[in-house]
């Protein structure tokens, strides 16, 4: 397959770069659609509607309504295209930022994401995820368009709870292992084709610096502050981990993910899935019992689960779970080796039993 690479054209993050936005999306066009929630309204809303009121940007404020779905897309498309608004401004989770790139995909025109929280790569990437009302996984979009400006203002995100942050170190954890699973098997990558050397090299700098980085960063953000070390894991979730993943592929580790949401567990984030699922595939792929304790030993002593008590799964459903896992919807194609829902299983046994031997 052809190699390609795709990113965003422009990236800012820093202290205080929400102050700015308006001056961003000014640049971008004059007639804007603000996406958020109710907490993040309250949290920098203000801020945000007064820098685009400063920087002459029409705007209007609408609210999410709570679930990416197909038809909340639709509903903020019909308000979106009623408006004649030219950039679409989502603000917050990645549920946020998922819908209004659906939103442009539909109307045309620019995007910016700006995420409160850094707890996925959802902000960079051309990528929404969808799910029913109920909340059920529905499978994804994949847009031909990356968002325009991604802005992160590193002081917001800290100040978010801390498990979310976690949980984005959780997420991008998998981005090294399953660039190279998906290199290794001739797989693909959203971007459209194989993996290309810049995507598989964006991913290993990713791990290389949560592992350099992401304790220190988790203790300043559980006070509250922004460190140097806090920046160095915010890029790595955030930037590093999304031009990764869209570059270099998904693999195990994110069709567990699949898995465990299918039988209807709810309980634990989106990135305390993935690592569960990325300590799945390394017993898949048969690596040595030190590499794979040492990342549980480091998922664990930053507070991500490594049992199936920690995700909500009974071993009575392992079997639901390694089934969905390995459908043809699942990222499972990119692992090496085929894996059969007998050998997720197994594998699934494997890596609990390992997680509670650390406790």
């Amino acid at each position: 397959m052809t190699r390609t690479f795709v990113a965003p054209p422009r990236y800012l993050q820093g202290v205080g770069t929400l102050d700015d936005v308006g001056t961003h999306v000014s640049r971008l066009g004059g007639r804007a659609l603000v996406v958020t929630d109710e907490v993040v309204a309250d949290v920098v809303g203000e801020s945000v509607t007064r820098s685009l009121s400063d920087a002459g940007v029409d705007y209007r404020v609408v609210t999410f309504g709570g679930e990416c779905t197909r038809d909340e897309i639709s509903r903020l498309t019909d308000v979106a295209q009623n408006g004649a608004v030219d950039v679409v401004v989502g603000v917050g989770g990645g549920k946020v930022v998922d819908v209004a790139k659906g939103v442009r995909s539909r109307i045309g025109g620019r995007l910016v994401t700006l995420p409160t929280i850094a707890s996925t790569d959802a902000p960079t990437s051309g990528l929404s995820v969808v799910y029913t009302d109920d909340g059920s996984l529905a499978g994804g979009i994949v847009h031909d368009e990356r968002p325009d400006l991604v802005l992160v203002d590193t002081a917001v995100v800290a100040a978010a709870p801390v498990r979310w942050f976690v949980s984005g170190i959780g997420d991008a954890l998998a981005t090294r292992f399953e660039a190279r699973a998906t290199r290794e098997s001739g797989g693909w990558t959203f971007a459209g084709g194989s993996p290309s050397q810049a995507g598989v090299a964006l991913a290993e700098r990713c791990y290389d610096v949560l592992r350099a980085h992401g304790p220190a960063a988790v203790d300043a953000v559980r006070d509250g502050t922004v460190t140097d070390d806090v920046e160095e894991t915010v890029e790595a979730i955030v930037l590093l981990s999304g031009l990764g993943f869209e570059n270099g592929g998904l693999a195990a580790a994110h069709a567990v993910h699949d898995g465990i949401v299918s039988v209807g567990v709810t309980g634990p984030t989106h990135g305390e899935m993935v690592c569960f699922g990325l300590l799945t595939q390394l017993v898949l792929e048969g690596r040595s019992d030190e590499e794979i304790r040492d990342v549980a030993r480091f998922a664990s002593d930053i507070g991500l689960p490594v049992t199936l008590a920690d995700i909500g799964v009974s071993p009575d459903r392992l079997g639901a779970v390694a089934e969905a896992t390995c459908r043809d919807e699942t990222s499972i194609d990119n692992q090496p080796g085929d894996p059969t829902p007998d050998a997720v299983t197994d594998a699934l046994r494997t890596v609990d039993e390992l997680g509670r031997s650390l406790e």
